[in-house]
């Protein structure tokens, strides 16, 4: 099985929600908003119900499509959860 590099995913990703035809300074505002919207929203379900275990790296992952120092975090919580299933 052939491995998918997450730059040619994130292509694709943009591609079909229409990303691709934005400007790159309005591209990162959007990401910005709907990303850092959905990381909030994670923060909040540590204290409240719900899956912040699941959300938090979602949050991340969307912002690491265009920000550096998203990428930098979620490479971290890669490797602590690698790190823990190891242990485990």
């Amino acid at each position: 099985m052939e491995a998918v590099s997450s730059k040619s995913v994130l292509q694709k990703m943009n591609h079909a929600i229409g990303l691709d035809r934005v400007s790159p300074g309005a591209r990162k505002i959007i990401v910005g908003i709907v990303g850092g919207t959905v990381l909030l929203i994670g923060v909040a379900l540590i204290f409240l119900p719900g899956p912040a275990f699941i959300v938090i790296p979602v949050g991340l992952a969307v912002l690491a499509s265009e920000f550096a120092w998203a990428r930098k975090w979620l490479d971290k919580a890669r490797h602590v959860l690698k790190r823990k299933r190891k242990q485990s």
